[in-house]
């Protein structure tokens, strides 16, 4: 089961765990915590909001404000933004043309089958490297004007690799300990779908299993705290 409940109350359940000392270790690059029987097997999760700074060991649960980027790329198709405690102060789109038209099939996957590029395969791969290009560059603005605490990306491991190995660097490299993988699959990039992710970011999500019910509900005994998530479906592909 998947449930999400309001920052605001995931704050409050967090300090409330932390009280009651529940045996839990914290996944910091899903930034969650796991719960674990007596055995130590994993029983069942609770994913922080983003605007959450990262759980310490015998630490309370801060207030400081988390800056984070956004970060969604498909083939041809970016959405970015910076965000303090939750607000999107800039954000910028980016469409490239990048897809063959008949196939539907980005030019880099095309070229890893057919080995060949004409005139209108060199456009493209100009207009691909334009493309990361210019997503690094507003990148580098970001993380030059302010403090980035985390990096939440949605990114095939396709074009990953492009990325990273753009002319202009990435002010981040792969195995920077912020980057948090959003768990999720998005539809195409664009401002609407980032301020959706972002919303869901927002939230606590508790991932249980119906023998868990009765510890959640003592955790949680008000139902009403959940969230509706019928209107994921609408931005996220599961």
């Amino acid at each position: 089961m998947n449930r999400f409940i309001p920052r605001e109350i995931a704050a409050d359940l967090l300090r409330k765990i932390q009280e009651l000392a529940l045996p839990a270790t914290y996944d910091y690059e899903k930034h969650r915590l796991v719960f674990l029987d007596e055995q130590g097997n994993e029983q069942w999760y609770f994913r922080l909001p983003l605007t959450l700074p990262p759980v310490q060991p015998q630490a309370e649960v801060t207030t400081k404000p988390v800056n984070y980027v956004v970060l969604l790329i498909q083939a041809g198709n970016c959405a970015m933004g910076y965000f303090e405690d939750g607000k999107n102060l800039n954000h910028k789109v980016y469409r490239s043309y990048m897809v063959r038209k008949k196939q539907g099939k980005s030019q880099i996957k095309y070229l890893k089958t057919k080995g060949k590029s004409r005139a209108g395969s060199r456009v493209r791969l100009g207009e691909t490297a334009e493309f990361f290009e210019n997503i690094n560059g507003r990148l580098q603005d970001y993380f030059e004007t302010h403090q980035i605490d985390r990096i939440a990306l949605s990114c095939s491991k396709t074009l990953l690799p492009y990325l990273y190995a753009s002319k202009v660097p990435t002010p981040f490299d792969k195995r920077d300990p912020r980057l948090f993988k959003i768990p999720k699959h998005v539809h195409t990039p664009i401002y609407e779908v980032m301020m959706e992710v972002n919303r869901f970011l927002l939230r606590g999500e508790l991932i249980y299993e119906p023998r868990h019910q009765e510890l959640i509900h003592t955790l949680l005994p008000d139902p009403d705290v959940f969230l509706e998530d019928e209107d994921e479906e609408e931005m996220f592909e599961f």
